[in-house]
């Protein structure tokens, strides 16, 4: 017997296909709402046949919303974007989106909702990205106040776009720039204990209403990061400070050419290495506040650590693949 059925927007991205496994795994089924349902055939395999089902949904689309929802009990919105690209805007589908989909699911009686959000979503933010995140918040508490919401810092795993990209970078650029000195503090954690405490705000009612902040068990600093990167990989990489106010604009002109302009492709990255509001949001630590709510208070304690997870997967970025050892470099 299963306790429902819970629809996850976005479900079938980069946290989505975890979140969907660990669901199944504590009894509810599964719907997948997506854009490209034939993209997410794979999020099948997160359970027996019968428990995860896969629906066409756009969040800014209200019919397609509501056809998600149908006979729903609970819904996740994972739906973001790290980059704006046409009509998948940081407004549009961060903020408007959350806003219409907490909309409907209100409509529908629909109390259990899990909004994930990242740490820095601030309404006072100069980053369009922490802005939207913030709006989203509140657009979601507004509609259903016993909503939980998730803040992780950056998410790692083998289909991450934080460690593989820096890694891509790394084997092609001779130099890592260090936006603002690489000073700036993150918290990676992994993206199965971001989708475990998923489950739990999904399975457990008292956690409604609540902020939890999430972070792995140790902060790093951009250098370290990139340090750690290099090493894994065995590309030694010489690093060059970019302060913040030269970083801006390159990083404007990097995003503007990647969205406005169709034949252009920042082929070698997937996505340009860097942006504008990438670069205001790296004016502040990514980090686990001391008085916030966390993993722990969820009951995730148990966490994965990036020395222990990326090295399996970043060893495609090697000279000799998985047969080059890292400490050779």
């Amino acid at each position: 017997m299963t306790k429902g059925l819970v629809t996850i927007f976005g479900g079938s991205g980069f946290i989505g296909r975890y979140a969907a496994r660990e669901l199944v795994k504590k009894g509810w089924r599964v719907r997948v709402a997506c854009r490209r349902v034939n993209l997410a055939g794979d999020v099948r395999l997160a359970g027996a046949p019968g428990w995860v089902d896969i629906a066409q949904a756009n969040i800014r689309d209200r019919a397609s919303i509501e056809r998600a929802l149908e006979d729903a009990t609970a819904v996740v919105n994972l739906v973001g974007v790290l980059t704006e690209k046409g009509k998948q805007t940081f407004e549009s589908t961060q903020a408007e989106g959350a806003a219409l989909l907490a909309e409907v699911a209100a409509e529908k009686g629909i109390t259990r909702f899990v909004q994930v959000s990242a740490i820095g979503a601030d309404a006072e933010s100069k980053s369009a990205y922490a802005q939207t995140k913030a709006e989203a918040e509140a657009a979601v508490r507004e509609a259903i106040p016993t909503a939980a919401v998730l803040r992780p810092s950056v998410v790692f795993g083998p289909e991450d776009e934080f460690f593989n990209r820096f890694a891509q970078l790394a084997r092609v650029a001779p130099l890592m720039p260090a936006i603002g000195g690489g000073k700036t503090k993150m918290q990676p954690v992994y993206a199965g204990d971001v989708a475990e405490a998923i489950a739990v705000a999904v399975d457990d009612e008292a956690t409604g209403g609540k902020t939890y902040e999430l972070g792995g068990p140790r902060v790093y600093t951009m250098n370290e990061i990139y340090d750690f990167v290099c090493s894994t990989i065995s590309r030694p990489r010489f690093k060059i400070t970019l302060p913040f106010f030269a970083a801006k604009p390159i990083g404007y002109l990097c995003g503007a050419t990647w969205r406005y302009i169709p034949p252009f492709s920042w082929g070698f990255l997937g996505q340009p290495p860097i942006t504008g509001d990438q670069v205001e949001l790296l004016k502040t630590d990514n980090v686990v506040a001391d008085d916030a709510l966390t993993l722990a208070d969820l009951g995730v304690t148990t966490l994965e650590t990036p020395e222990a997870i990326v090295p399996t997967y970043l060893w495609r970025f090697r000279d000799y693949g998985e047969f080059h050892k890292a400490s050779e470099a």
